[in-house]
């Protein structure tokens, strides 16, 4: 039997977190599916040794914002660290932006992120007045230029209002018209966040689409939209197709508050991307010592029922002036603060840049399964909670069993 590619000596995650690593097998491809996991497959074909190593699937990022990367030098500089005004800034400067301008910055930031072993993102799109569909129309062209390496889900919303904001729904449901899978919003800036969140459930029952909001974000526990939210998506019968991100208010409510959000969220099928960098860069601004964190810990919301992910949000811009795109520094980042730690724990946290995030975005043929589109990362470690607890590198790619890169580790030049 001939195949287009074969990785041998695969190492396997457990089917659930904390649990041993199954046996080495084989991984079998053919015209970009999964046609084979077994030990030791009888086939020819071009082959990959992952020496006995973690094999998973392709890592996802569920909540980023391409077109308005890699800007922080070209943005005014904050006057002092109390200040929140990330938003504001961003916005002064998007006057400036230009399709070429967005899809440079944008492709730039994908192709880092695809080196870091993502093979689908859920991307969010701003179509505000004062940047139009310059945005989208940048994106939905990275998105096709871009399909050997990695699959994007554009997510349009509109960042700085929507309610009497001349030509801002008009942007929204243009983009709509023209196939955009995902509509959200940014509820915190709009002066009617409730009646905003009405109209995106109405436009995603209209188009038959996904929602994705930016909700909860902040510290203040006396106003959460999370509970409009779920009423919404059982109404409609959503469950499943609603997810949001941020939920940093979370964090600011007792274990027991946040189990019954982590049922509540589960019983709605309403899934949150905890986006650590950003949340605990913007968070406690107003506080001079004793600075909370502000993220949420999505492990205990898991533990009772919700699905959660990890995401990086944002890359070198005034909401997150960091970033290399490492979706696995991302995770240990939020290990670290959230103080989870072990096998399972961190077992979970792989867990929620692979597979709990493919469920966010509804990918049905996601995972090492027959069948399944052959998108695979190789590691240099033997474990997910290694490769979250060492901020782990890949050490090779696959999209639909085409190889996109392969790195090298280093060596240590002895003395003779």
């Amino acid at each position: 039997m001939a195949l287009d590619l074969i990785i041998r000596n695969a190492r396997l995650a457990g089917a659930q977190a904390g649990q041993p690593t199954v046996a080495i097998v084989d991984i079998g491809v053919q015209d970009g599916l999964i046609t084979a996991v077994t030990p030791r497959l009888s086939a020819d074909g071009p082959e990959h040794d992952a020496g006995g190593k973690l094999v998973s699937p392709g890592l996802i990022e569920s909540h980023f914002h391409l077109d308005k990367a890699l800007i922080v030098d070209r943005v005014p500089l904050q006057p002092n660290r109390m200040v929140r005004d990330h938003m504001e800034r961003t916005a002064s400067i998007k006057h400036t932006f230009t399709l070429e301008d967005i899809y440079a910055r944008a492709q730039a930031t994908l192709e880092q992120c695809v080196l870091h072993g993502v093979t689908h993102m859920r991307t969010q799109v701003e179509v505000d007045p004062n940047v139009g569909l310059l945005g989208f129309e940048a994106i939905e062209q990275l998105r096709k230029d871009y399909a050997w390496a990695i699959d994007i889900q554009p997510c349009v919303f509109l960042q700085e209002g929507w309610t009497d904001v001349p030509g801002a729904d008009e942007n929204l449901v243009g983009c709509l018209e023209r196939g955009a899978p995902v509509v959200g919003g940014g509820i915190r800036y709009d002066k009617d966040g409730p009646a905003q969140i009405r109209r995106v459930f109405e436009l995603a029952r209209q188009y038959d689409i996904d929602i994705d909001f930016h909700l909860d974000g902040g510290y203040d526990v006396k106003e959460l939209d999370y509970p409009q939210v779920c009423e919404l998506t059982d109404g409609i019968g959503w469950q499943g197709r609603v997810a949001f991100g941020h939920g940093s208010k979370f964090s600011c409510l007792p274990v027991k508050a946040q189990a019954a959000i982590g049922r509540r969220l589960g019983a709605s099928g309403v899934s949150l991307a905890v986006l650590p960098a950003t949340d605990l860069f913007n968070a406690g601004r107003h506080m001079e010592h004793t600075v909370m964190r502000g993220v949420t810990d999505a492990n205990t919301l898991i533990e009772h029922g919700a699905n959660c992910t990890l995401s990086t949000n944002n890359v070198l811009n005034p909401f997150t002036p960091y970033g290399d795109c490492s979706l696995t520094r991302i995770a240990n980042l939020y290990a670290n603060v959230v103080q989870r730690d072990g096998p399972k724990d961190l077992g979970v946290c792989f867990e929620m840049i692979t597979d709990r995030a493919a469920k966010l975005m509804r990918l049905d043929d996601y995972g090492i399964e027959v069948g399944k589109a052959a998108d695979l990362v190789v590691w240099g470690e033997e474990r997910p909670c290694d490769v979250i607890a060492k901020c782990a590198l890949p050490l090779a790619s696959f999209k639909r069993g085409r190889q996109l890169f392969s790195r090298q580790l280093p060596t240590l030049k002895r003395p003779r």
